[in-house]
């Protein structure tokens, strides 16, 4: 019988509800410097051969998909023993001047085309003409194949760590299977995977039980443990509800499949450094990166709702050294405090969201299923899929405004026969009723933005991509203020504790036994940082954007 792997009811669910206008590959922009001694020419028939070498090493490279008569049920993976490079692998050159926008304008078009389903799900282009000499190289693949960390395990199998590329060893020889997979064994397949889905499920159901009753015992301990005090804290800074609708914004329309790009890295050392310092976490750093530059794209063109915007933030369930070429996620909701016009505020709103996913997380992770029987899942995901976006239901229906990913890169540099790379911007994927994605990963000493989007929904991606600029200087005011101002409160401080004696010996004999100490000595400084931050950090004033017409608001709009 021919090997074949089993699609999830996740992985699958992204082949159903892929369609013209909902891609649903996720890919790569990245940088070479040219390798040493490079005169222009055979880069790409290099690559071309160092991905020959290297192809066995992922399963991505070598699998396609084998439908289910009549898709009962999700496809199976399969060998392919026949893969033409030539058309995996492909070579272009920009049009002069060669800047980086353009570069960024013809990977949104590659990022907008559909994967061929007959063959293996992934491509390779390899493009030159950059004016600063660099060469690009843009990679995508299916997201039924791989999730954010397994495309990094993917990238581990093309990359080196030196210029010299590691000798690997060859493939064994495996005979050529040509066997066709019949009706008949494909239904016997699909059935054995339902019985084992359903059995894994039944098993899930005690462990499900006893964590939801810990969960419940432990919440009930610390609520009869706590203190008013306590209690009036929790309730002060309890997240919001994940489960409410989000605010309307030009994001959240029905798409099309015209996709704009933009690319924005900043200095990962400085942006860890100014998090811990601020007590917050790299992922709290990148949502409040994002969050600023939303609310002032926003504002700019007095379309900044009221109500804070909520992103949608992937979750990996992936073990530490996991790397199985599949999808283990989930999703949750987080507040991005776009409602608070204080950048420290704003801070607190998204630590206290991320803070309460970390404690349902570490509850739940373990119990959380990645797979379920899918018979008949084809036919169900893809219907409602296409509702969803072509009745309009995403234009009201709306559970985030955009999606935040953050996915850890390299630590180390890493060369691609020979050249370095210096930067590594993802392109994720954009559905109905959520037109703005933006995946962020480091890369040894940079965090990489890729800004990726319905074209008609957010035409202007590039200033949203300038905001996360703008965004990074105010954190960078945000925290010198935080720093000046104990300094400037200290010298008063003393000022103030010496006069208290003196002021002590002139009281009153009947108020000698209650000295009042001066305010300044005895009160904590209270830190109020905002409005230096903003002054600091505002740019000179910029041309305000006009407001959307309604058409434009209305992004899906044929």
């Amino acid at each position: 019988m021919t090997q074949m792997k089993h699609l999830s009811i996740v992985d699958g669910a992204f082949l159903h509800m892929e369609s013209a206008e909902m891609p649903m590959h996720v890919g790569s922009l990245n940088l070479f410097e040219p390798p040493a001694g490079y005169g222009g020419e055979g880069f790409y028939e290099a690559v071309k051969a160092h991905v020959a070498k290297r192809m066995h090493m992922a399963a991505v490279f070598t699998r396609k998909l084998a439908l289910m008569p009549f898709d009962l049920a999700n496809p199976v993976w399969i060998h392919d023993d026949d893969i033409d490079l030539d058309y995996h692998v492909r070579y272009m050159v920009l049009p002069k001047p060669g800047t980086i926008e353009q570069l960024e304008a013809l990977a949104a078009r590659l990022h907008s085309m559909l994967l061929d389903r007959s063959r293996p799900l992934w491509e390779f282009y390899i493009i030159e003409g950059l004016a600063d000499g660099r060469i690009g190289f843009y990679g995508k693949v299916h997201h039924s194949a791989v999730d954010g960390q397994a495309g990094v395990a993917m990238a581990t199998s093309l990359f080196d760590v030196t210029p010299e590329p590691r000798t690997i060893r060859p493939p064994r020889e495996v005979r050529a299977n040509t066997y066709q997979l019949g009706v008949a064994e494909l239904l016997a397949a699909a059935l054995q995977n339902q019985g084992r889905q359903i059995v894994e499920g039944l098993k899930l159901v005690p462990a499900l039980a006893k964590t939801v009753a810990g969960a419940v015992q432990k919440a009930i301990a610390e609520r009869r443990e706590e203190s008013p005090e306590d209690r009036a804290t929790r309730k002060a800074e309890k997240a919001p509800s994940a489960f409410k609708f989000a605010p309307p914004t030009p994001f959240n329309h029905s798409i099309t499949n015209q996709r704009a790009f933009a690319a924005v890295s900043l200095p990962l050392p400085e942006v860890k450094a100014i998090g811990k310092g601020l007590g917050a976490s790299i992922n709290d750093m990148v949502l409040w990166l994002c969050s600023t530059a939303l609310r002032s794209y926003l504002k700019d063109s007095r379309e900044l709702p009221e109500a804070s915007l909520v992103a949608g933030v992937p979750i990996s369930l992936r073990q530490e050294g996991d790397t199985t070429s599949n999808n283990q996620v989930a999703g949750t909701l987080i507040d991005l405090g776009t409602n608070e016009a204080d950048p420290a505020e704003r801070l607190k709103a998204i630590k206290r969201g991320t803070a309460a996913m970390k404690k349902q997380m570490g509850t739940f992770r373990g119990v959380i299923p990645t797979d379920f029987p899918s018979l008949g899942s084809p036919w169900l995901i893809s219907g409602l899929a296409s509702l969803y976006g072509r009745s309009r239901i995403a234009d009201w229906l709306r559970l985030a405004n955009v999606t935040i990913s953050n996915v850890p890169g390299s630590k180390v540099p890493v060369y691609l026969v020979g050249a370095k790379m210096t930067d590594y911007y993802p392109l994720s994927i954009v559905v109905h009723g959520v037109a703005l994605n933006i995946t962020v990963q480091s890369h040894v000493d940079k965090i990489c933005f890729g800004l990726i989007a319905c074209r008609r929904a957010v035409p202007d991606v590039h200033e949203l991509g300038q905001q996360v600029e703008r965004a990074m200087n105010q954190l960078r005011a945000l925290t010198a203020a935080a720093l000046a101002a104990p300094a400037k409160a200290a010298p008063a401080a003393e000022a103030a504790a010496a006069v208290a004696p003196a002021a002590a010996v002139a009281a009153p004999a009947e108020g000698a036994s209650r000295v009042k100490r001066p305010r300044a000595a005895s009160r904590k400084t209270r830190l109020r940082v905002v409005p230096a931050a903003q002054a600091a950090a505002t740019p000179a004033p910029a041309a305000k954007r006009k407001p959307r017409s309604s058409a434009a608001r209305r992004a899906g709009t044929p």
